[in-house]
């Protein structure tokens, strides 16, 4: 069973062909990409947490910014293209730059028109 979002009553998206909703029309696939650069202090905050255990909250929060940036860039461009979902989500994470101090998040999917 994948995750099914409700929050937008007229477009939905999933990770999975929701059980009871009858595939329309594919209409391609579609992605959204955010890019995050790592900052000093909070390199050395997280730094400091791994020596002494808990939670990089600063990165958590960036992290979470980026991948709602890239579902809005996903959504965006679905509607671009007339759906009224996307189903087959994926996450992927890379780390970027000569120095390794960008983190991209990049989600893709297949748009539909149901």
């Amino acid at each position: 069973m994948g995750w099914f979002s409700k929050s937008d009553k007229d477009f939905f998206l999933s990770t999975t062909t929701p059980e009871g909703i009858t595939r329309g029309q594919y209409l391609g696939v579609v992605n959204g990409e955010a890019v995050i650069g790592a900052n000093i202090f909070r390199d050395m905050f997280a730094s400091v947490r791994d020596v002494v255990g808990g939670r990089a909250g600063g990165y958590e929060r960036a992290l979470s910014g980026a991948r709602d940036a890239a579902v809005e860039g996903l959504i965006e461009a679905a509607k671009e293209l007339g759906a009224n979902g996307v189903i087959g989500i994926d996450f992927d994470y890379e780390v970027l730059g000569e120095t390794n101090g960008m983190m991209m998040v990049a989600v893709s999917g297949t748009a539909v028109k149901l």
